[in-house]
């Protein structure tokens, strides 16, 4: 093999999960080269708006000292919307320092990460697109780049939902539509004092809040909406099936979202200073690709590896890529780059929360679409006849709501749907 531009791993992709691979490499002593299209990290990256203490902790530890968090998240919310009303749902509780999650900006976020990473030894190489892996006696052996040839002892891919360079080896296939999420967001600046005042929070604390319902009725389709220092991100995920069934356009979707009486108020008189759009997996355990050969593993959304039950992404990429260089390290020191060697990434990864908690939700997300009707048109019809019961003094007799109540729930025919779908699927899988 040429040693000219060789180094130990390249790193194709520079986002949780290539990041985290890269700085795990460095900080045990070993050539790194982490490569990224991108002018700047986090340029072309996008997502609703949250990290996860844990994954991120055990790369980069008490990050929230330096790093460019935005807010601590101390209160989920879940707005369920009908066409011109909500209820809504919510949990706060006090991080006392003990934090479970932030709100970020990527572009603030994936910068921060990347210059952690070159302090611990990391070369950098942005503004640098991988055409193809470099293939030598049907293994890989370095990328080629639109500018030159890199070599290395192993290919860590973590190139995004599309991943030109796991299909280039057959590592996976085209994802089809029923597998793909569009994620779309707007970001909206207000100044600080009455963001804090419009969403109830104090000045450290944040808000992560999941929408169902409303203009995305009918559709298996989530918005969220989180509060930041002084910006708010709003936007929504929906299948792309769905997306293509609706006839709709993306931002005429978000357009509907944004003019709804619940959520409207909250960016009433702010100023629009961003719109992005980006694909990730669906994420399901029967549709993660094989994620090593000799010479190359896979990692993050390239891998499939997202949990949209629960809104989780960067944790999983960020574990995923601490989890390949691990391995990638075991195999340096082995002198051994075979694919048996390397096998240890996928026994690893079935010792995370990735494998097992994809394999708890491997039917849910199924479960869920075929109930899609009730879960974003009946479930929030009937909270909100619930309430207005409870709470309307308006001279007609209680009994007479109760039993109009009642007779709703059975017209619809979903007396047994109306126990939460989500328990039940993740009952009926953990039951397997």
């Amino acid at each position: 093999m040429v040693e000219q531009n060789k180094v130990e791993v390249i790193i194709v992709g520079a986002g949780p999960a290539g990041v985290s691979a890269a700085i795990t490499l460095a900080r045990a002593g070993k050539q790194v080269l982490l490569i990224d299209r991108a002018d700047t990290a986090g340029d072309k990256n996008m997502f609703g708006g949250c990290i996860y203490a844990k994954q991120t902790a055990d790369i980069f530890p008490k990050f929230w000292e330096t790093a460019p968090v935005e807010r601590a998240i101390t209160e989920h919310k879940i707005f369920m919307l009908t066409d011109y009303n909500s209820t809504q749902f919510a949990h706060r509780y006090s991080s006392k320092g003990s934090y479970k999650a932030f709100t970020v900006l990527r572009s603030k976020w994936d910068k921060w990460c990347v210059e952690q990473a070159q302090q611990a030894g990391v070369y950098f190489a942005p503004k640098t697109v991988v055409k193809e892996l470099l293939i030598e006696n049907g293994k890989v052996v370095g990328v080629q780049t639109s500018f030159e040839k890199f070599y290395s002892d192993i290919v860590i891919i973590a190139d995004g939902v599309n991943s030109l360079l796991a299909k280039q080896i057959g590592l996976r296939n085209e994802f089809k539509d029923k597998d793909l999420t569009l994620n779309v967001k707007e970001v909206y600046r207000l100044p600080r004092q009455r963001l804090e005042d419009r969403f109830n929070i104090d000045s450290e604390d944040g808000i992560a809040a999941k929408i169902v319902g409303g203009p995305l009725k009918d559709m298996f389709a989530m918005g969220f909406l989180y509060a930041n220092k002084d910006t708010i991100s709003l936007g929504y995920g929906i299948s792309l099936d769905e997306l293509k069934k609706s006839k709709l356009k993306p931002y005429e979707l978000l357009d509907e979202l944004k003019e709804h009486p619940s959520i409207a108020p909250f960016i009433k008189e702010a100023e629009f200073i961003e719109y992005s759009a980006h694909m990730i997996p669906e994420g399901s355990f029967n549709k993660i690709p094989k994620v090593y050969d000799n010479r190359v593993m896979v990692v993050g959304d390239a891998a499939g590896f997202v949990n949209n039950i629960h809104f989780e992404g960067t944790n999983l990429a960020m574990l995923s890529g601490k989890l390949a260089a691990e391995t990638a390290i075991v195999a340096l020191e082995k002198g051994d780059f075979s694919a048996s060697t390397l096998s240890l990434y996928y026994k690893k990864l079935k010792n995370s929360i990735i494998i097992k908690d994809l394999r708890t939700h491997n039917n849910t997300i199924s479960v869920l679409k075929k109930n899609i009707k009730t879960i974003t048109t009946l479930y929030p019809e009937l909270a909100g006849m619930f309430f207005e019961t409870l709470s309307d003094a308006d001279g007609i007799p209680k009994r007479t709501k109760y039993r109009k109540f009642l007779a709703a729930i059975i017209k619809s025919g979903c007396i047994l749907k109306s126990i939460p779908l989500g328990l039940f699927a993740m009952e009926k899988c953990l039951k397997k």
